[in-house]
């Protein structure tokens, strides 16, 4: 089985796994974080939000707008990956970390602080890039 993995994927294809495994990481850390808020202000399911508490509210924001740009990021990970693997690796952990300082920013209360994290579009608009090379590559244009 593994020698048929390594005739179709790059080599280095193993550092963009690792990065897909750190995105876990990363969204399970904001899995927790909600559910720790949502017993400490004491949010019901199926609840999203508060009318009562805004830290809950900034909480729960980290979280929902992490995963509303997931799945974008995720594709183009992969594309990428298969391309440039290192670059995309790279890219990738940018893009996860900033999530985390996002999330950190954000739970201040303070929605401005949530910007911190803004040096993750390095990370997402680079691997789209990244994608749009691979594809322009394909197609024998570049």
């Amino acid at each position: 089985m593994a020698s048929a993995i390594v005739d179709i994927v790059p080599q280095n294809f193993a550092y963009v796994i690792f990065t897909f495994c750190y995105a876990q990481v990363m969204l399970l850390y904001l899995i927790i974080n909600v559910r720790a808020a949502r017993k400490k202000y004491n949010i019901k399911y199926p609840q999203m939000y508060s009318d009562k508490d805004n830290i809950f509210n900034c909480i729960q924001r980290a979280h929902q707008n992490t995963l509303e740009v997931y799945p974008t990021w995720l594709v183009f990970q992969l594309i990428s990956g298969f391309a440039f693997p290192v670059a995309a690796s790279v890219l990738g952990a940018i893009w996860v970390t900033s999530r985390f300082t996002y999330a950190w920013g954000y739970y201040t209360g303070d929605p401005a602080k949530r910007m911190r994290g803004v040096y993750g579009y390095i990370g997402f608009y680079g691997v789209i890039i990244l994608s749009i090379t691979a594809a322009l590559q394909l197609l024998g244009v570049l």
